[in-house]
């Protein structure tokens, strides 16, 4: 028998916010704690929509979507995708309330363009994929029927190696690479490795991949975020964070930063490393976004006894094929592969020795010069057409970070993006729910589109640019 649910969505429950001092979606959160508690939203009653709630109370859409994240991470609210959002049982559901990956809804009868996540262009992949398969089907190893383990992956660790050659990494062998099933999988990899006590503190930038902290939530870990600047994680934040918490790992992008594209500057490495060391943190870099090109030692260089480098191919070959890698500290490469053992034995034997023959036949250094250099003109022509506007972007990386001119909110601008047939990030979706959010937006390079379907959207979000509201939400 299915549990009844009240639902509220047409009630006139509508909170006196000027009771609440301070940010408008921190007030809205409290009066949901309010309400839930003192019964006026009993469990299981289905909330109005965000948009619905938003228009009753004259807040942003983006206001009342973070208030309803924040009563959500407390366990107060459930949100169902596709049903809606629910005030939750007295028994908490277990596992995750929120989707870490937002299914693509880029054409087909939405209409919509999708540049939330970056999309890697087709450019000779799906030719490659099918060589190498044919090439696999075609072998008469019989060892396709027992279970796969680590040392099978010698050979592809080794590839690896040479993969990653054209960064400054420190002294690197096979003997210090893990390999995953992506880079998400090898960020939980890592916690399992060092995360150790009932209530961990993880640090991530104030503004970060949201994957970092799902990852650390699901670890039992407290998330903490950290100050940046335009160069990066801020040394006296973070020497404060670790005082205050006693953090046992750090996560940070030192070369493409996530969402903001800022690139850490040599010195500012230098001293996070030295922080590192002072208060024993282990540091986990991110280099699954990065420059086409660099000639800045990563961290793993400067502090290899304690950095694990996180990488992937899926935004240079293909995310359709979950493979990720970690250059781990020197010296824990063999406590890397163990742990991947103990999640998951190993890769699975298609997706290895898929990956092997790319490697090995040149098609994945090919792939990735190919989809690179196409990223880099439709990048161009972005700049092109908002480059009048304060924008944040590096060679390489395919997504800018572009800070809202006079006149514009982010959430007013992706709510009339959307009304126009285009789908950006807001900078809110990369904030802790209690951090800072400033007023701009993520546009990724959608490889998937054509060029010109590419460059009409541009020019769209160009055009909604140039013309601000008269009058914007409060």
């Amino acid at each position: 028998m299915s549990r009844q649910r009240f639902i509220v969505t047409d009630t006139n429950w509508a909170p006196d916010l000027t009771q609440f001092p301070g940010p408008k979606y921190l007030g809205l959160s409290r009066a949901l704690r309010d309400a839930i508690r003192n019964g006026d939203l009993p469990p299981n009653s289905q909330l109005p929509t965000v948009r619905d709630l938003a228009w009753r109370l004259h807040l942003t859409p983006g206001t009342v979507a973070r208030a309803y994240q924040l009563a959500t991470q407390e366990g107060l609210l459930a949100a169902t995708v596709g049903r809606g959002t629910f005030v939750a049982a007295q028994s908490p559901r277990l596992g995750p309330t929120q989707p870490l990956y937002t299914e693509r809804i880029t054409g087909g009868t939405t209409g919509l363009v999708d540049l939330r996540p970056p999309q890697v262009p087709e450019v000779g992949q799906a030719g490659a994929f099918r060589a190498a398969l044919l090439d696999m089907a075609a072998q008469t190893d019989t060892g396709w029927l027992d279970y796969t383990s680590q040392l099978g992956e010698a050979a592809l660790r080794a590839e690896i190696v040479g993969w990653m050659g054209d960064r400054i990494l420190g002294p690197i062998g096979p003997e210090d690479v893990a390999l995953t099933h992506g880079g998400q999988n090898a960020i939980s990899l890592i916690f399992d490795c060092c995360l150790r006590g009932e209530r961990p503190a993880v640090l991530i930038e104030e503004l970060a991949y949201p994957g970092f902290r799902y990852a650390a939530r699901a670890a039992r870990a407290e998330v903490v975020p950290v100050e940046i600047d335009d160069q990066g994680v801020v040394p006296a934040a973070l020497e404060a964070a670790c005082r205050r918490h006693g953090a046992q790992v750090l996560c940070l992008t030192t070369e493409a930063q996530n969402p903001t594209t800022g690139r850490m500057p040599v010195r500012r490495r230098q001293e996070i490393a030295e922080i590192a060391r002072a208060y024993d943190l282990q540091v986990l870099e991110d280099d699954c976004y990065s420059v086409a090109e660099t000639d800045i030692p990563s961290l793993r260089a400067l502090a290899p006894e304690r950095v694990w480098l996180v990488g992937s191919v899926s935004k240079t070959i293909s995310a359709a094929l979950r493979f990720g890698y970690v250059i781990c500290p020197a010296g824990m490469g063999e406590a890397g592969r163990l742990t991947a053992q103990h999640g998951f034995f190993a890769l699975s034997r298609p997706v290895s020795d898929l990956m092997l023959h790319l490697f090995r036949s040149g098609a994945a250094a090919e792939i990735k010069a190919r989809v690179q250099a196409e990223f880099a003109e439709r990048l161009q022509l972005l700049v092109n057409l908002l480059g009048a506007y304060d924008l944040g972007w590096q060679p390489g990386v395919p997504f800018v970070w572009l800070r809202m001119p006079l006149g514009w909110r982010a959430s007013t601008f992706v709510r009339m993006a959307e009304a126009r047939g285009v789908l950006v990030r807001s900078a809110d979706e990369y904030a802790l729910v209690h951090g800072r959010a400033p007023n701009a937006v993520r546009i990724a390079i959608a490889g998937n589109l054509s060029r010109e379907g590419f460059e009409a959207a541009m020019r769209t979000l160009a055009d909604l640019l140039a013309r601000p509201p008269s009058d914007l939400s409060v």
